[in-house]
This record gives C-alpha cells, structure tokens and sequence, in this order.
C-alpha cells in the first residue's frame, strides 16, 4: 500500500463501516468487518426526459445550465418556437423573430442570442436577443451564415465556423460585433458545436475530430475525438467538457458515444445515448451533467431528451409496481392510509365496502353506515383514524352531507357537514380536514373546515370544480383540477390553502379531473385521472410547492381510484376505465433514490 499512498497522497483507512460521503471517491479504505477493500466509484449514464414539445432538429441552444435550458428555432420548416427547461419539464417561451434553422446560439435562459441561420430560402445574418419571455433584434452579424458553432454569454459570447466556408470568429459584447481569432481553413463547424467562454471557449463536435481550445484572441488544437460527431454538441467548460451525439463523416449512422475532455485528452464514456441524433438542441453548464434535446435520427425528427449525469450516487429511479387486488370492484372510490397500511371505502352502487391493505393484500374491514360514491376524504389521515364525508346515493338519486369516522374498527356517524354534496375532494386527518368544493345542482365554492366533532365555513376557492385531487394538511393544502363551469370542461388550475384562504398556484400540466393524489404541500403526488376530452390516463406528476415534475406512469390507467401514502411511497387502488367499469387494481409507487456507489475492490 506505500505505491497507492505515494499515488493518491492518502493512505488505506481500515474501518468498521464503509465510508458514506461523495469524500470517499478515490478513497481505497479496508472495512475490517466484512475483510474487504472498498472505493467509491463514479457512474456514468444517459437517462430518459420530458420530450420537447415540438419535435425539431438543427436549433439553436444557450450555454446553459440543465436546470435553465434554452432552445430556439430548428426545422422541419423553418420554426420560431422557443422552449425553456428547468430539467424537467420544457414549456414555450417566446417566439424567435426570424424563423431559421442552423442557427449560433450562446448565453442564458434569461439572456440568450441567437445569430444567423437559414429561413429556408437563404442564409441570414440576423441577431435577436432573448430577455427569458420575448426576443428582441439587434446587431446583424457581418455576414449571412449558418452552422457556426457559439459559446459565452450574452455580453461576451462568439460564434465561429460555418457555412460558407467560414473560418473567422466573431465577438459580442453585448452591442457590437468584432473580430476574434481565425479557425483553421475549411473548420465547417456545428450549430451544436462550441461551449465554455470567451477567454476559454472549446470546439469538438464537427465535420472532423479535431477538437480546439480558445483563449480569447487565437484557436489552439487539441487531440482528437475518438468518433466522429459531426452534427454533435458540446457543453461544459474547457477543462471539463462533454462531446455528443452527430452523425459519422461517412454518412453511414448516428453517433450515441459520449466523450469527456479534462482540458488534456479524451476519454470515452461507458454512458451512450438511447437515440443516436445529430442537430441536437444541448445544455449543461459542467462536466458532470448535459442535456439533449431533440435531433434528427435520419430520417426521423424527435422530440425525445435525455439528460446525462455522472455521480458517486446510484440513482434508482422511480417505479410503480403491482399490488394485491381489492375483493370488490369499487369505481368512484375514496380512501387514505399509506402503502403498508391503506385504506379503501364506498364506491359506485351505493357501496359501504371499506377494505384494509397491509402491503401485500387487501382484507374486507366493517361497512360504512352510509353506501355513497363521489365522496370526500381526508388524503392524510392514516388507516386507524380515517374521514368519509358527503357523496352521492342512488336510487333515488340524493345527495349526502353524512360524515363518518374509521377508528380501526369501525364506523361512526358524526356531525354532517353544512350541505349535502358530492363529487367534492378533501384533504388533511380525521380532526384536522378541509372539504373542497363539489357538487350539488351546481358548483359549490364553499370549502369547510372539521376539528373532529363538527364543521365551519372556511374560504371560498377562487375557481369552483367538482371531481378535484385534493392533498395536504389542514393549513397546508392543495387542489388540483377538476370539472368547471359552464361546460364543465376538464381544468389544470391549482390552488392551495393556508388554513383560511386559497392563492392561485402553478397549473398542472395538463387538464385533469378524478385524479387520485397524495403527500403534503411541499411533497405531493398526483397520479390518473380523465384527460380531456375523454380518456383515462395513468400520468403522474410530483409536485414540491411550486412545480410540477414528470414521474413514470401507472401500468393500468384509471380514474376516480382512491390514492394514499406519500412522494416516496404511494399507493394507487380500484377506480375505474374510460367506460366507467369499476376496477380491482392495485399499483405501488417508489419514488427515486439514490445510494453511493462503494464497490469491492479485488485484491488478486
């Protein structure tokens, strides 16, 4: 061991326990209880992302973080369209003012710059800047081009190469163009090409494998990639930078290799994409993770992204799984509890059915004292001390305001609530609960407050819905879609509750009603639900306070299922289908996690 500590400058630690920190990367150590050696190693992969929503190749892109993506313009036809990332989600942001595909792209998403390109019938010599919501003309470049590769910022950004036959780069400061250092000849660059800054700008995707190194005045070459990535992209900094993706000079495929550069050479990533693709649009401010966003598979323009991460962590991504079946059928379904302990009752037909899950099966628990559907619950009240509260009955078709409590054993009639309503959310435990909205012959504003013996008027929402995913506490909920007047068309507003009033949030993704949800205001979880105009779905999106974020989608689609547990550990049960046949399914969710990765090291 005196080699490896002459090498590393530490020697082997022995120890009882491995090492639990990002520290220990590098770190051999002995854990004297298992007799082993162990290190901390480093995992490299390309995942799967939130697809565009506009398929496109040959975009511009911002010299940005994952987290603050920014891309624009591109084709098929010679699209405007904007999108932004916040590396999860892409939403649309302004449209450019010259619609134009290969295109220089450097800066921010809050400042961005996009340079030349082609319209479709020529090259153009346009510059706009983006302010994060709107683009703006400035300064044209010299002279028309198209596929240069671009790096900086905003007020010290550079384009260079390109088509004609450019070998010259150019210089912004924020107002003006000037002329920077030459290319060697015939550099025809790519519009993926190009990352870092001014004073230390890199260039490796392109039609050769020459990579080059920029100090702000001259272009020095590097070594070469090991494939070609003509069409790639580049991202990071100089001395820890990220080459991907292209097509080979030849012609003959798509490149999913991924090359890293520590300012001295290349190496190649054991990480390759899922979709080889050129024209990519590309983000990532560091050697550790990158983005790619759309590209061409020839033929075959996609809209799929997928983000690159290396980490000492093992991500395990989330899942959802099968569970035990409920024994009845229960479409229109209400419930609580937590994926070990959960909780389902009433349903479709009048049913009182309450049914108990221990993790891995359901049992039949004593009746509700009132048979309904449509009725409220509170999404955080645990299997022991669970809430049911108004619904509807039929025949002969009445409304309920009969609230009931589960004490673990059974059922008991408490005080209703101030109106009888159905199709109405709830959130919050037994002696803590919000009622939400509803409806009785027509839309109910009001929300109401239980402290565990009786009701009281609380704020109105803002926007009335029926058949609303509501989670939370008492003085921290939320609500989510629904039915709205007049048409009652499917709505993606949101609103939380402080515990006497409701405040606009951020809308979900899409239009969404029946749709089963829970965790807290901070950690919630929403999952199926109808879509419009009319289609099951088994979506599910994690919330955190202020977004939302794509999570994988349920095996069986449904709607009006009940939900339970939390971010981490959910549970979806019964609901029913499109047809509004009731359901026995169960699914359990796992959320992501992650785990140092510590290895043993052979001694052999």
């Amino acid at each position: 061991m005196t080699d490896y500590k002459a090498i590393i400058g530490k020697g082997v630690k022995a120890v009882t326990t491995n090492l639990d920190n990002a520290e220990g990367e590098g770190q051999i150590w002995f854990n004297s209880v298992t007799g082993e050696f162990k290190d901390i190693v480093t995992v490299q992969a390309w995942s799967s992302a939130s697809p565009l929503n506009t398929a496109r190749f040959n975009m511009g892109s911002g010299n940005t973080p994952v987290t603050a993506g920014l891309i624009f313009g591109g084709t098929v036809s010679p699209f405007n369209h904007t999108e932004e990332y916040d590396g999860t989600n892409w939403t649309n942001g302004g449209n450019l003012g010259t619609g134009r595909y290969q295109l220089s792209g450097f800066g921010l998403q809050t400042a961005g710059l996009a340079a030349g390109g082609y319209d479709n019938t020529a090259d153009v010599a346009n510059v706009e800047e983006y302010d994060g919501s709107s683009w703006s003309e400035v300064n044209n470049i010299p002279a028309a081009r198209r596929g240069a590769a671009g790096f900086g910022t905003q007020t010290a950004g550079a384009i260079t190469g390109g088509v004609p036959n450019l070998n010259t780069t150019l210089h912004y400061d924020g107002t003006n163009w000037t002329s920077g250092g030459n290319l060697p000849a015939g550099q025809d660059r790519t519009e993926g090409g190009g990352t870092g800054t001014l004073t230390a700008g890199f260039l490796a995707a392109g039609d050769n494998r020459t990579s080059f190194e920029y100090d702000g005045s001259s272009w020095t070459a590097g070594p070469s990639t090991s494939s070609d990535h003509d069409g790639g992209s580049d991202t990071g900094i100089q001395t820890a930078a990220i080459t991907f993706g292209g097509f080979l000079s030849s012609g003959s495929g798509q490149v999913t290799s991924t090359e890293l550069y520590n300012g001295t050479s290349f190496t190649t990533s054991p990480a390759t994409m899922a979709n080889g693709r050129y024209g990519i649009g590309n983000g990532g401010f560091t050697g550790t993770s990158a983005f790619a966003g759309g590209g061409d598979k020839n033929p075959g323009t996609i809209a799929d992204t997928e983000e690159y991460n290396s980490s000492v962590n093992v991500i395990t991504a989330a899942a959802w799984a099968s569970g035990g079946n409920t024994n009845t059928a229960l479409g229109m379904t209400a419930g609580s509890g937590t994926q070990t302990a959960g909780i389902i009752f009433s349903g479709t037909n009048n049913l009182n059915n309450t049914e108990l899950y221990d993790g891995s099966s359901w049992t039949a628990a004593p009746t509700l004292g009132t048979g309904r559907y449509g009725a409220g619950e509170a999404t955080s009240a645990p299997q022991t001390a669970a809430l049911c509260f108004g619904g509807y009955s039929q025949p002969p078709g009445t409304n309920r305001a009969q609230t009931e409590e589960y004490n673990g054993s059974s059922w008991s009639e408490q005080n209703d609530l101030p109106i009888s309503v159905r199709q109405l959310s709830g959130f919050g435990i037994q002696t803590a609960a919000v009622s939400v909205s509803g409806w009785t012959t027509a839309y109910v504003g009001e929300s109401y407050e239980y402290n565990g013996t009786s009701w009281s008027d609380s704020g109105n929402i803002n926007v009335y819905r029926e058949r609303s995913a509501s989670f939370g506490l008492e003085t921290a909920g939320v609500t989510v879609g629904g039915n709205i007047p007049p048409s009652h068309a499917h709505t993606d507003t949101v609103e939380h509750y402080d515990g006497s009033s409701w405040t606009a949030a951020t809308a979900y993704p899409t239009g969404i009603k029946s749709a089963a949800a829970c965790g807290t205001q901070t950690a919630g979880l929403v999952f199926s639900g109808n879509t419009p105009p009319n289609s099951v779905t088994g979506l599910t999106f994690s919330y955190d306070g202020t977004s939302w974020a794509t999570s994988p989608t349920m095996a069986t689609a449904r709607q009006a299922g009940a939900g339970g547990g939390d971010q981490t550990a959910a549970l979806m049960s019964a609901g029913a289908n499109v047809s509004e046949t009731a359901l026995t399914t169960t699914e359990e969710f796992t959320g992501e996690s992650s785990a140092l990765n510590v290895v043993t090291v052979s001694t052999s």
